[in-house]
């Protein structure tokens, strides 16, 4: 596709870009893998806006918390817990800013502080966005090693989410490092099946996640873009060429022609 649209445009660097706009718009309309810039681009300048407002106002607590929640979802964890500890020296011992402090600790590396935080989260509301607490003692814990924690968390989730692929494939991997490759297949596949029956909206949240769970699906999908650019960059090559301009082509039908043979003026010798 690449080199067919630099023959079109004569330029390589436009057809790159060109290229990868069909590829997105595609992608927009169709899988849905690649992340969505504009969403992006609005949390990115809401981050600012609430730095903004900080700055002004280093007691907005609502701001900070806001904030805080964005750079977790950056993995920016260090710096939410300098945005959320103020808010818990004041007084602020609600379940969520308990709950998002307690994953900032986690991310951060200090793991029993976001573990009494989540404990403290928990006796406030133990089903507290559906499960949400046990997703990320699970995911921290076996991201730190503690496998059996990892186990119990994730199974207590995925007994109040049933239907959560994500939780689903972080399991098959704590079994995979327990030894148990049986059991972690069939976390793998219970969880495709779950991506398969989901509603739209969910599989398109969910895609990273299943794809984890059946990496040979984006994997065949890579081999057959790189089959079609194989094949159109070979039939490109026997595509026709461009004719040359009228000026010059006749010179390469045949031989070169002195342009005075047939039309002598006499030159010097002329009377």
């Amino acid at each position: 596709m690449w080199m067919g649209l630099t023959m079109l445009t004569g330029s390589p660097l436009v057809s790159l870009a060109v290229l990868a706009l069909l590829l997105f718009t595609a992608d927009r309309f169709t899988l849905q893998v690649l992340p969505s810039p504009v969403r992006a681009l609005k949390k990115w300048q809401r981050a600012g806006a609430l730095a903004g407002t900080i700055l002004t106002n280093t007691h907005d607590r609502r701001a900070r918390a806001e904030l805080a929640d964005i750079r977790l979802g950056q993995k920016r964890y260090q710096e939410a817990v300098d945005l959320l500890r103020p808010n818990l020296d004041a007084g602020d011992d609600d379940v969520d800013t308990l709950y998002l402090l307690g994953v900032a600790y986690l991310g951060a590396g200090e793991a029993p502080k976001g573990e009494l935080l989540l404990d403290e989260a928990a006796r406030l509301d133990a089903d507290y966005k559906q499960g949400a607490i046990d997703l990320e003692r699970g995911r921290f814990r076996l991201l730190h090693g503690d496998l059996k924690g990892a186990r119990e968390a994730l199974e207590r989730f995925l007994q109040v989410r049933q239907g959560s692929v994500e939780g689903r494939v972080l399991l098959s991997r704590v079994l995979a490092k327990e030894g148990l490759a049986a059991e972690a297949k069939a976390t793998r596949d219970a969880a495709w099946r779950e991506y398969t029956v989901a509603p739209r909206f969910q599989r398109r949240r969910d895609r990273w996640w299943a794809y984890r769970a059946r990496p040979s699906r984006p994997l065949t999908y890579a081999a057959v873009a790189l089959v079609m650019m194989g094949v159109g960059a070979y039939a490109t090559r026997y595509l026709p060429t461009q004719a040359l301009p009228g000026g010059y082509q006749r010179y390469q039908d045949g031989p070169y022609d002195e342009p005075y043979a047939t039309d002598d003026l006499g030159g010097d010798d002329a009377e």
